[in-house]
């Protein structure tokens, strides 16, 4: 996967895209057409044929690139709902350590605030590049000591604190889903199959015989369009790469509205 892609900007990416489709094609229709024409002249009705066959070809071409971008909205949705509930999970940890008896309380809550800006200021960036950042391990491993060590003393205490470590292990079980799928995305051998479909299209349009100026025009249109579908599906591929990509805008509110009061 050429993921350098992702640093291009998403406006010139779907323009880089859109102008390499009809840039190909355009150029497949001057100089490659001609000898397509002779070699197709002694066929009758060439014109429906190919209609036929382009017909037939973008039901199953337009289906799969359907299907990869229903897919990919769907990955991002996930995503981007697991990272909700992650924040969500920790801004309910963060409230529940909030009534702890001191020092534990500023011990817990000062590690949740250090661990939600290494998420956003550290973490995330990472994420864009498809990496782990592995800073969090630790952070997690030093809450979780501390935390573990508490010993409640009232019936009050033993409620939160069992709540507390419910709400911990959601979050770490909402983390490492987080994780998981930063490398998430459409198999290269999907990639390959759409490339290959892209050729036989612009081959099936360079087979048609018309006048110059119209086939530049019809044979623009359907490449644009094409071109367009396949910039979708890989602006949304990996949810975390790129301008179309889930942010930490979760983490960022429940940092500002709660954290830093």
């Amino acid at each position: 996967m050429f993921f350098w892609i992702y640093d291009i900007p998403t406006w010139q990416l779907g323009l880089i895209f859109a102008l390499l489709f009809v840039g190909i094609t355009w150029i497949g229709i001057l100089f490659l057409s001609p000898f397509l024409k002779m070699w197709l002249k002694g066929q009758e009705g060439i014109n429906d044929l190919v209609g036929y066959a382009l017909s037939g070809f973008g039901v199953f071409y337009g289906l799969l690139l359907g299907l990869l971008s229903v897919a990919t909205y769907q990955n991002s949705t996930d995503v981007s709902s697991t990272v909700t509930k992650e924040a969500a999970s920790l801004a309910a940890l963060y409230r529940d350590v909030s009534s702890y008896p001191e020092p534990v309380r500023t011990d817990l809550t000062g590690k949740l605030r250090s661990y939600t800006e290494f998420v956003i200021n550290q973490a995330w960036p990472a994420q864009r590049k498809g990496e782990i950042h592995p800073g969090g391990v630790k952070m997690m491993d030093d809450f979780q000591k501390v935390i573990a060590n508490f010993e409640p003393v009232t019936k009050g205490q033993e409620i939160l604190h069992a709540e507390a470590l419910r709400q911990y292990n959601d979050m770490i079980l909402l983390r490492r889903q987080r994780l998981q799928s930063i490398g998430t995305g459409i198999p290269g051998v999907m990639w390959y199959v759409v490339g290959v479909g892209a050729v036989i299209n612009t081959l099936l349009i360079l087979c048609f015989r018309m006048r110059l100026d119209i086939h530049l025009v019809i044979g623009g249109l359907l490449s644009f369009f094409v071109g367009v579908l396949i910039f979708l599906v890989a602006a949304m591929d990996y949810p975390f790469r790129g301008e179309v990509s889930v942010g930490p805008d979760a983490f960022q509110l429940i940092y500002t509205s709660l954290m830093s009061r």
